[in-house]
Formats: structure tokens, sequence, C-alpha cells
């Protein structure tokens, strides 16, 4: 199969939540796809020769840049790639001034990382440039590219088991840690519920955001418990100490002691849990270096993941952008 049998019309992608079933399959299923150009001899694809794509960082980044920078390239577009270091933003220029900036380059598509949650959602919205807008996490509201291949990485452990069937109705989805600061955990959130998997959220109460009563979750501050659950995907995430402003718990080691996936806790998961992480991993603190690296990791294939899920992302886009979508 190739990328022209699948249907144009994403114009942007600014959150899971603007995508019904239909649509983030539709993203999984091209994802496949371009997964398979990484083991041709040559991988790449002319699918968008002629095409800009401006990556655009106003936060530091190492797997998502470069994850987007590899995707474009093998689908053949041009990349500009820019940092807020050493840049003009350093010097007081708005995001307004340097997004039209880049714009007058003649670029096609965007790519954003933003500290300001809804920074996607203006850029798209503002009339300031004329190309396609993809939220690479903005601020602690989304980060929809990776909550796409967080999924598409369970879907293909899942695959692999032949007792299971292919999508993700029933999953049943542990998210650990810092909830509050992540929006990788509220992309996953969004999006597996769209995608009928079970959702259980465990962090401290402190480390919870408010309003978490109204997502469609289940939550505990007990990992112990939640383990005894027998998870099918046990997701632990990064604490953000860079978003983190007051005290939310009383000590790294206490935090290890109770939300850790330690080398203990990690001998208690049943056969065939899948052990998640986005990165950047803090090995002893929320994950032993054991579980990382254990058969039941899934993080190099999230890594791997993303590739492909952005290669989907940027031609579904830029096709969109070409049918007027």
């Amino acid at each position: 199969m190739t990328p022209a049998t699948h249907d144009a019309g994403l114009r942007n992608l600014l959150s899971v939540r603007d995508l019904d079933a239909a649509a983030a399959v539709r993203i999984l299923d091209l994802a496949e796809d371009m997964a398979e150009v990484a083991t041709r001899e040559v991988p790449k694809l002319p699918a968008l020769r002629g095409r800009t794509v401006a990556n655009l960082f106003f936060e530091d980044s190492t797997r998502t840049r470069l994850s987007f920078e590899a995707a474009a390239k093998r689908l053949s577009a041009d990349v500009i790639t820019f940092s807020a270091k050493g840049s003009s933003v350093s010097k007081g220029e708005s995001l307004k001034d340097t997004a039209q900036t880049i714009a007058a380059m003649g670029v096609d598509a965007v790519v954003l990382r933003h500290s300001a949650s809804g920074a996607a959602r203006v850029l798209a919205d503002s009339g300031w440039i004329d190309a396609a807008v993809v939220n690479a996490g903005d601020g602690t509201h989304e980060h929809p590219t990776q909550g796409l291949l967080d999924a598409f990485a369970m879907r293909k452990r899942r695959h692999a088991d032949a007792s299971r069937g292919r999508d993700l109705a029933g999953l049943r989805v542990t998210i650990v840690g810092d909830i509050l600061h992540s929006r990788v955990a509220r992309s996953n959130v969004w999006l597996l519920h769209t995608l009928g998997a079970e959702v259980h959220l465990v962090a401290p109460r402190t480390l919870l955001p408010a309003g978490v009563g109204a997502w469609p979750v289940t939550t505990s501050s007990d990992l112990d418990a939640a383990i005894a659950d027998e998870p099918d995907v046990l997701m632990m995430l990064r604490i953000q100490s860079e978003r983190m402003h007051a005290a939310y718990f009383p000590h790294e080691r206490e935090y290890s002691r109770q939300w850790g996936l330690t080398d203990e806790r990690f001998g208690r998961l049943p056969a065939g849990t899948m052990v998640m992480h986005p990165g950047p991993m803090n090995r002893g603190l929320e994950i032993s270096a054991k579980a990382a690296d254990s058969d039941a990791s899934v993080i190099l294939d999230q890594v791997t993941s993303g590739v492909s899920i952005r290669m989907a992302v940027l031609y579904l886009v830029l096709s969109g952008a070409a049918a007027g979508a």
C-alpha cells in the first residue's frame, strides 16, 4: 500500500481531541506503511519533494525534534529547524514575528513546540501564516504525536501476540507519575479513550490535575494495587522538575519508594505487560534500569514509532493543505 491510497484532509494536528476513532486509525494505518520505508535500501519516499517543513522549537527537545526532522527528510521534504536558544526570541521576539519570519521563507508546514499551553492553536487560528500547523507539545496541554506513537507502539506489540486483537479496544493502560505537568498523559488519556482502551492514572494526589474527575479515567495513589490489577500497559512518566514551583512530594527517594517502577515491582508485573516511558528517563527515580532495558520494555519501540507516526502526520497535513482542507 502506498500513501496515495489514503484520503487527504487533515489540515492541522493540534490536539488528539480533534480526531475521531476513524481519523486516529487512519493515521496509525498510514504509519504502518511509513514504517516499511525504513526497511528499504534507500529509506525515502518522494511524497513531499518540493515541500518545506519548519521545526519551530521554543523549548529544548532531542527525541521529538530529531524525529520530526527524520520524518520530513524520509518524505523528501526540505527542513528548516529553529531553536529559540541563540535566536531573536532571546531578544524578545514574539511567536507571531518569529512564525511570520519563518513563513516568509516559503514553508508549507510548521511543527511547533512551545511552553505556552494553546500556542499551536493560536498559531493555526491566527491567520499569521499560510501553512499547516503540527503541535509538537504546548505547555502542559497536549503532545498529540506522542499520544499517537504510544498507541502505535501498543498496537504493534499487541498485534504480535496472536491471541489478541489488532485494535486497542479493551486494552487496560495504567499511567503513573507526574500527571499534573504531563502533556503526554493528557494526549494518551483522550486518544486511548477514543480508541476504546481503559485508562487508570496513578499519582500522588498533589500531582493529579484539578478537574481530573471529568476525564474518562479512574485514579488512585496506590501503585502496588494497580500492579496487582494486572494492567496490559504500564506507562511511567518523568518527574518534570523544571515545571514545578512548589514541593509536590517530600523527597525523590520517597517518590521512588511509593511511585517508582523498582526492580521488585517490575518482578510482580504479569507476563505480557508492556512497560513504556515517553522519555527522557530518570533511571532509578521513576523507573529502574532493569525494567527499562527488559524484554517487556517498549521504550525503544516508542522512539522508532515516532518517525513513522510523524511521517504519516506530515504527509496527511500537507496533503490536506494541498487539497485546501
